[in-house]
């Protein structure tokens, strides 16, 4: 089993937990688990969602043999089964696909020390007030020789990493202002049940229309176009305030500074054409080269989340999601101002209601607003596992779109 000897080293120093999981695999016990050199704390608390009963999640002890290899796996890079990890694992090949970029960009050589890569981590999370991934940055960045001193405020640390914080900062919350000025700051301190019949009935009816016509291009740039402006005009609730377990402010600056629509009060940001720029022609090899094997992992990632289907819906087997599946993504960069020239953005608005979009805005644009609420009221008759899948669409959208501004800033700052 790969990294057994990690996974044994991380355990010995894992005083909290004293319990061990039974390889199903092996027909149980203890002592299987030994002469594998694999041994799995089962996870404290009360579950690893705010939102999904712990009983609804796979319970560590009953995975069959490739979720117990993923756990495993995932125990043996990381010493610990983090949360996300438990929720994940409703889809194990887009897990299996996460874990092995994680482990890539957190632990593996590179251009940056491995204590900078989890002071990033912390100033990525701290933005949108996560304080779980916080505290899981913080014990690391301490754990691989992190000074200590950093993680008094953002000031604290070297001048290389407090200049990430205006980055930072527009990435996470308006990402198509980033320009070639932005990079060019940052190099000068590093080199480098009805529901679902309906909407199965609307699914059916826009193939149907598909099949018999099709929109002409200036059609399509008017729904696009269409489609932007209503987008600033969904709002999250805010009658529920989400207060953080740790106050993760300092590690951050300007904190008023948050998300706003792209086009508002007369200013307009020019639309972004996959067209001419796009990460499979031109994004993918950009990363490729500035940090090699990476673009090939984030680009798998990327295609797992996007076409990961077992054709369900609900209650429904045997369904084509792949409609609905393209009207997320292209949702949210649309919300980006993001524009898929063979894309008819009419049919977002047949699939997407309006619940559902305030759930998609809310957790691309402010994750830290989720509430539970909000959780419960898309897409009611569906399964977790199929929300969980929703998530991991929705943050492989707004990461891609947050790559296509900022490489495209790089490529104009290259050239």
């Amino acid at each position: 089993m790969r990294l057994a000897s990690a996974a044994n080293e991380a355990y010995t120093a894992s005083l909290a937990v004293s319990e061990l999981l039974g390889c199903k695999q092996c027909g149980g016990g203890r002592g299987q688990d030994e002469e594998l050199g694999i041994r799995i704390p089962r996870p404290l608390g009360h579950g690893p969602s705010r939102f999904i009963p712990e009983k609804e999640i796979l319970q560590v002890g009953r995975e069959d043999a490739q979720m117990h290899a993923l756990f495993a796996d995932s125990f043996a890079a990381l010493g610990r089964l983090d949360n996300i990890t438990l929720v994940m694992v409703f889809h194990p090949q887009y897990l299996e696909s996460f874990l092995k970029t994680q482990h890539y960009l957190l632990q593996m050589d590179g251009p940056l020390p491995l204590h900078y890569r989890h002071y990033i981590g912390i100033m990525a999370a701290a933005r949108h007030q996560c304080s779980y991934l916080v505290n899981l940055h913080v014990n690391d960045f301490l754990h691989v020789g992190g000074d200590p001193k950093w993680l008094n405020g953002l000031e604290n640390a070297p001048q290389k990493l407090q200049n990430l914080g205006e980055l930072n900062k527009v990435l996470a919350h308006r990402p198509w202002l980033i320009t070639k000025e932005h990079i060019e700051v940052c190099s000068n301190v590093s080199d480098s049940f009805f529901e679902v019949e309906a909407l199965m009935e609307k699914m059916k009816q826009l193939q149907e229309c598909r099949d018999e016509e099709e929109a002409s291009q200036e059609e399509m740039a008017s729904r696009f176009e269409i489609e932007k402006r209503e987008s600033m005009f969904v709002f999250s609730s805010d009658d529920e305030e989400v207060t953080p377990a740790r106050d993760v402010s300092r590690h951050f600056e300007d904190t008023s500074y948050g998300y706003k629509d792209f086009s508002r009060h007369g200013m307009h940001v020019p639309t972004f054409r996959v067209q001419d720029y796009c990460w499979e022609d031109h994004g993918y090899s950009l990363v490729n080269r500035l940090y090699p094997d990476v673009g090939q992992l984030i680009d798998e990632k990327f295609h797992i989340a996007y076409n990961l289907t077992y054709n369900t819906m609900a209650m429904h087997k045997d369904v084509d999601t792949s409609m609905l599946r393209r009207a997320i993504w292209n949702y949210i960069h649309c919300m980006f101002g993001i524009r898929y020239d063979d894309y008819d953005y009419g049919e977002i608005n047949q699939l997407l209601d309006r619940s559902f979009k305030v759930y998609i805005k809310t957790v691309v644009c402010t994750p830290e607003k989720v509430t539970k609420r909000m959780y419960d009221s898309f897409w009611r008759q569906f399964k977790h596992s199929e929300k969980v899948h929703v998530n991991l669409l929705l943050i492989e959208a707004r990461m891609q779109a947050e790559l296509l501004y900022a490489l495209r800033a790089i490529t104009r700052y290259m050239t």
